[in-house]
């Protein structure tokens, strides 16, 4: 079984809550029902964090989803404070950032117009991201092919833009979009949706 859930902001990857933690866990999602037993996430999202995080209770997808020698792709929509310059772009795309000790790969990073389809079809964040009046905001599509931990979000940050709001809005060929899926709703993938994710 193979599972996609769009992940509300405020969820931890987990359906253990972390003792004192103000965040949700996916004990909590419902909808359209509770998710199946024995189901765990393949990869994860930061609390938050938001959008496509698959579930499965097969081992084997594990390996073929995660593993960094397959350089399997997978794009994140990020809001960002300011207007990056096409130097700040080139600079995540040609790799090289240090994260925790490790050189970042080089990944595809391009400005995307607030209002195409794709951003547009994001709902609104509950509670909304903070706004200044005198900083804008743009939103960045990132193509990774690894994941370490807050990558994107220390990836903009060492560029002097930091991540306001982070969606995840592909796995492989599989886009949230095209699942119709709000904010904690799942559904089991159709073979094809499989395929999807490898593609």
């Amino acid at each position: 079984m193979l599972l996609a859930l769009n992940k509300p902001y405020g969820v931890l990857s987990q359906f253990t809550p972390e003792p004192g933690s103000r965040w949700r866990s996916l004990a909590d999602i419902s909808a359209p029902a509770p998710l199946p037993p024995r189901v765990y996430p393949v990869g994860r999202l930061d609390a938050d964090s938001e959008g496509l995080l698959l579930l499965t209770d097969e081992r084997a997808l594990v390996d073929r989803l995660l593993n960094p020698a397959r350089a399997h792709a997978r794009e994140y929509f990020a809001q960002v404070e300011n207007i990056p310059e096409p130097g700040a772009l080139a600079r995540l795309a040609r790799g090289g950032i240090v994260i925790g000790g490790h050189r970042a790969l080089p990944c595809r990073a391009e400005l995307i117009d607030p209002a195409s389809p794709e951003v547009a079809a994001i709902p609104p964040r509950d509670p909304p991201i903070r706004v200044r009046k005198n900083i804008p905001d743009a939103w960045l599509s990132l193509e990774l092919t690894e994941g370490k931990n807050r990558q994107v979000r220390r990836m903009t940050a060492a560029v002097g833009h930091p991540t306001l709001r982070l969606v995840r809005v592909r796995i492989g060929a599989l886009r949230l979009a095209a699942l119709g899926l709000a904010p904690g709703e799942w559904r089991e993938l159709t073979t094809a949706g499989r395929e999807a994710c490898f593609s």
